[in-house]
Formats: structure tokens, sequence, C-alpha cells
């Protein structure tokens, strides 16, 4: 690098003060270093920063455009500075947070708009996955946070319980299934006659079915479960849903819930889930706190 940011701050000075002389007395320095460190910039970058013709030194056109970027390089470096106080302070740099797709997303949100309006220096990373996808990319990418509704317990993982969360089994007010008499509850091997639709695991190995299917013969996995109430809307089968995401469907009447025999509800109780030997910084216990005041 043929400069450095003293220069910069030195030739920032003297615009803003409109001499040499008032520049070494807002940064408290001899003229003579103030003359030395604009010819060491100038020497460095190979152009003149001043123009020296007249009564008073002028900034050149190129010595504009070397001061707009070179005050943007400056703001950067204080917020850096600013950045490694706060860090010192106790924030992580980094906080990598893996979300469970089949939860409500508005409340994780919120946490984040909350993260945003404080400014908090942290650097915060979110990831949707599904099923096993969820563990896994939380041990892959050494991540600091899970939001979960099933995973493998280990003894250096620690969950804190969230509020529930309640799935119902739907399909389309088109479909089959939507004019199922209440009063005669279709069962399991009734279920199975009609094409199923669940979520892909978005893990690798895809190993893990979700314990709820039905075990029909014809099943479509969906990438999602935006892509998956997409095509019960459609009337392409039937499945479950979080229903919160299918609330306004099913108000309007293009979604009905199914008449089963073993329950068209159930609720699960999804986790915040960390690990114990390394524990969480500011942010990560800010993220857990405001998450259970939400949800919780």
């Amino acid at each position: 690098m043929h400069f450095d940011l003293d220069s910069l701050e030195v030739l920032e000075a003297i615009v803003d003060a409109g001499t040499f002389a008032g520049a070494a007395r807002r940064l408290h320095r001899t003229q003579s270093a103030i003359s030395y460190a604009v010819a060491k910039l100038e020497e460095g970058l190979g152009v003149e920063v001043f123009d020296r013709s007249g009564h008073r030194a002028t900034l050149t056109a190129a010595g504009s455009v070397i001061l707009d970027e070179g005050r943007a390089l400056l703001h950067r470096a204080r917020r850096l500075e600013t950045l490694a106080s706060e860090l010192k302070g106790g924030w992580e740099a980094r906080l990598e947070v893996i979300i469970d797709g089949i939860l409500p997303i508005e409340p994780i949100l919120g946490v984040l708009q909350q993260f945003a309006a404080e400014t908090i220096p942290t650097r915060v990373q979110v990831k949707m996955e599904f099923l096993g996808g969820v563990q896994f990319r939380f041990d892959t990418d050494d991540a600091d946070i899970m939001v979960v509704k099933d995973y493998e317990p280990a003894p250096n993982l620690r969950a804190t319980a969230l509020g529930p969360v309640e799935v119902v089994l739907l399909c389309s007010a088109e479909h089959p299934l939507a004019h199922v008499d209440p009063s005669e509850p279709i069962d399991r091997p009734g279920l199975q006659e009609y094409v199923e639709l669940t979520i892909q695991d978005s893990s690798p190995s895809a190993r893990h079915d979700d314990v709820r299917m039905f075990g029909g013969p014809r099943v479509f996995y969906l990438s999602d479960f935006h892509a998956k109430k997409a095509a019960l809307i459609a009337g392409l089968g039937f499945g479950w849903m979080p229903l919160d995401l299918v609330r306004r469907e099913l108000e309007q009447g293009l979604l009905v819930e199914i008449p089963y025999l073993e329950d068209s509800r159930y609720e699960f109780i999804p986790a915040a889930v960390h690990r114990s030997d390394r524990p969480l910084g500011r942010a990560g216990k800010r993220f857990l706190r405001s998450l259970q005041d939400v949800v919780g």
C-alpha cells in the first residue's frame, strides 16, 4: 500500500479546516508535519493532491476524488475501531443461528429487528433447514444456536423450551378428502389412498422422514413449507402444516382441515439449543432472551 490512513486523515483535516495551519491546530501537530504527510500521500499515489500555484493550496481534480474515497475509508476505519471496542465488551464477532423451517418465522424476524434497531455489532447469520438438516447444519457450520422441532440430545447441548407450535392436517377445498364426514373421520388406511405431501430432509443423507408421515405408496416431497402450501391449495395432495402458516387460507376456505380418526391436530414444543462447552456471548444470550420473550 502506497499511503496510510494518517495521510488521509491529514487531507480531510486540511479541507475541513481550510488551510494547512488550521489542520495543524486541529490535529495538534506542527505545520511542517502536515506538509510532510501531504507530500508523502502525493508521492505514494503518484498524483498531485493540491494545486499550490495560487495564494492558497486548493484540491486538484484528482485530489477531490482521493478525498471522497479517503473519507469513505476513514469512516470504515473509525467504525472498525468502534466495533473492536464493542467486541471487547463481550459481543461476538459472529452469531450463526439455524432455524427449523416448520417454526413461525415472524418472532425470529422480530428479534432480528431489535438487533438492527440497537446497532448490535455482532454479525448475525440465519439459515433455514428442515428435519435432520437442522442439526446437520448446526454441527457442520459449528453454529451457535439452533431453533428446532426435534434434535438428537448430547451431553454438551443445552435446550431452552419455547412456546408450543400447533400443526394441522389439511387439503384443498376441492380435494376429495375435503368432503369426509366429520361424524365418520377417516383412518390411516383411508388416507394412504391419496397423495401425501411432505418436506424433504435438507441434510445430504436425507435419511430423516417426518415421524407423522402416513406411509402410503404415493408421497411428493417439497423443498419447504411455502411450496407445500402452494401444492396443497392446488389440490395436489394432503399433508400437515403449521397452523400459523395456513391460518388465513383456512379462514378463507381455500384449505380444509381433514377429519382424521387419530386427531387432525397436534402440538410440539420447539427448543433453542446451544453448546454448554462454548458459552454464548452477549448477542447469543440476548437472542435467546428476546426469543423467549416473544414465543416463550
